[in-house]
């Protein structure tokens, strides 16, 4: 026995390995196949996969302008404002602590407290909502900075609300799972056309006066602009001048190509070489190509870097909530209710999709055990986020990565989170990845949730048609929000028509083709309730915990499934996670249960980023 399997026996054995139920440690459910050493290699492969949010988060909010301040009377979107110029690229600072910091913190007490191999930081696709539509480029959206911050805080606690009653997983589910499916779709194509842009991509596409988009790629000062009435007007490229932007040919071989190869060949961290490739070579001063110009940003931004490790404390965005919402009332509700609804779906089909990559699955309830705690540990991560400025943070797909490694436990995500704490003092480095550098990345985030189009059910026009309108207008019109009602509402509009229609008729009008209409209820297996207020409410004195496994012919509570003979009730029931959820398994593995058992007892959720399914 070797150095590293001796101490992973030793840490097997002990009390730590049986609270994150490592593999020897006696747990009565212990984690076949976990031992230490694999799951800080599995905690290292998931901070490589997540690491790049770091840079991008930071460079999209900072967009927003978050609390700096310009004349708007003279220059409406303070773009030729120097000072707010300057005020934004410490924005950009504090966004790079802020993510590091919260990813870290909600990382490390998903592994302590909910024993999942899940890492999470502010969501792609929530950020770009907030920074762009919520409160707008350089603060021109529909509230200011310090309202939509204010959204967030209160909608994480609306969120551990849900989670404690349980009302989280009837909310996923009540949703229809065409526009669950369109949601990940729309945003995918939202980030594409983002990663496409200027502000925050590589430059590919613009604005123009004959048609909404059209072909760019050239430098940024050959840009043909016009002064209006709403400040600098973007009109289009030169013929001339089209695609000839260097910057734009090193995003896309290096960051673009670069990177689809190496995660073709399963690279680990490939997003991150590809974003580290870019940046290294357009750190040099003096090319055409470099993010430190010879201006007064440029010198700032380059004296910053040359620190290379340094904390940067959080100046500007730190608690800096506005609780006066009173002008603000409808647009601040419909920014509360969009942040909820797709951290709901986010966060739920994220850690059931891991949950089950990681074979931690219960066969029966397809629901996982801690699955209470990990929500409120994330619903408490988004409050304490939106206090350092952040979008709201949800679990991570990339935690695949990890899982994949062999990750099984808690131990996983602390070990991520500790690396996103060490990567705090590295500020310097993360805050001169230029646009260009990730604007490959959100393309690449948005080719891989637009794969979710093939679960639409197109055979129905009842689910086709709102997901597409759905799937059409978050893109187009720049818009989460505005995608999620049109679908939601033509969805309702059509389908209670045609149910109006059969009833009316007596059941003779029909659609010829109802029967391929996805299944939807209200209606959840086990009910709305969490298992620890059923176990209240019978009178159980320590409801937070489940019963002792009980072997014979079944469990004692008769509102449960009851395992056939010689089954084994399992039973949450243990301190380590108070608030669990009650599980019942038959007996056989879920690897003897044949996939048509697994269907029959419940429709499990799925991811809604990256590969994520949306239920």
């Amino acid at each position: 026995m070797g150095w590293v399997q001796k101490i992973d026996h030793a840490i097997g054995r002990s009390v730590v390995g049986r609270w994150f139920q490592l593999d020897g440690s006696g747990h009565h459910k212990e984690r076949k196949g976990s031992n230490f050493s694999t799951e800080i290699r599995a905690g290292l492969a998931t901070f490589f996969a997540m690491s790049y949010i770091i840079a991008v988060n930071a460079s999209i909010v900072s967009d927003t302008g978050g609390t700096c301040t310009c004349d708007r009377s003279i220059d409406p979107t303070c773009v030729a404002d120097q000072a707010y110029a300057l005020c934004k690229s410490e924005i950009r600072r504090d966004m790079i602590t802020a993510t590091a910091a919260i990813s870290a913190l909600g990382s490390f007490f998903m592994g302590l407290l909910a024993n999942m191999p899940v890492g999470i930081a502010p969501g792609m696709g929530m950020n770009a909502y907030f920074a762009y539509t919520v409160v707008g480029f350089n603060g021109t959206g529909l509230v200011p900075y310090q309202v939509a911050v204010t959204a967030i805080f209160v909608e994480g606690f609306i969120f551990f609300g849900l989670a404690l009653l349980g009302m989280r997983q009837w909310l996923a589910r009540a949703i229809p799972r065409c526009i669950k499916l369109a949601t990940s779709v729309g945003i995918g194509l939202f980030l594409t056309i983002i990663g496409l842009t200027y502000s925050q991509g590589i430059g590919l596409i613009v604005g123009s006066v004959s048609t909404p988009l059209e072909l760019a790629g050239c430098a940024p000062e050959d840009r043909i602009t016009r002064e209006g009435p709403g400040g600098t007007e973007v009109l289009g490229c030169p013929g001339s001048h089209k695609m000839r932007n260097p910057a734009l040919w090193v995003a896309i071989f290096c960051g673009g190509v670069f990177t689809v190869i190496l995660m073709m060949y399963r690279v680990k961290g490939a997003i991150i070489a590809g974003i580290l490739l870019v940046s290294i070579i357009s750190w040099p001063r003096g090319t055409d190509l470099t993010y430190f110009p010879y201006t007064p940003v440029g010198d700032d931004n380059f004296n910053f870097f040359r620190r290379v490790a340094d904390f940067h404390p959080i100046s500007r965005t730190l608690a800096v909530q506005e609780w006066n919402i009173g002008n603000y009332g409808g647009q601040f509700g419909l920014a509360l209710i969009t942040f909820l609804y797709v951290d709901i779906l986010d966060c739920t089909g994220t850690l059931y999709a891991m949950a089950k990559h990681a074979d931690l699955m219960d066969p029966v309830t397809q629901d996982f055990e801690g699955s209470t705690i990990a929500y409120m540990v994330d619903s408490i991560a988004i409050s304490i986020g939106a206090l350092f400025g952040t979008p709201p943070v949800t679990a991570f797909v990339e935690s695949g990565a990890g899982i994949s490694e062999g990750g099984k436990t808690g131990l996983t995500a602390m070990t991520t989170g500790l690396c996103f704490f060490i990567s705090i003092f590295f500020a310097p480095i993360f805050a001169s990845i230029p646009p260009w550098a990730t604007g490959c990345v959100l393309i690449l985030v948005g080719s891989m949730m637009v794969r979710n189009v093939t679960e639409i059910n197109w055979n129905y026009m009842g689910d086709a048609v709102p997901a597409f309108v759905t799937i059409a207008l978050m893109p187009f019109t720049y818009s989460i929000a505005d995608g999620l009602i049109a679908g939601i509402c033509l969805y309702i509009l059509i389908n209670t028509l045609v149910w109006a229609i059969e009833k009316a008729s007596g059941g003779r009008l029909v659609p010829h083709n109802k029967e391929s209409k996805d299944p939807w209820t209200w209606r959840i297996p086990g009910g709305v309730l969490p298992q620890w207020m059923v176990r209240l409410s019978r009178g159980k004195k320590d409801f937070w915990r489940g019963d002792r496994p009980v072997q014979g012919e079944g469990a004692s509570d008769g509102d449960e499934p009851r395992p056939g003979p010689g089954a084994v009730a399992l039973i949450r029931d243990d301190a380590d996670h108070p608030m669990g959820e009650k599980r019942v398994s038959n007996g056989d593995s879920p690897e003897r249960r044949g996939s048509s058992d697994v269907v029959a007892a419940a429709t499990p959720p799925v991811q809604t980023s990256g590969d994520k399914k949306l239920m």
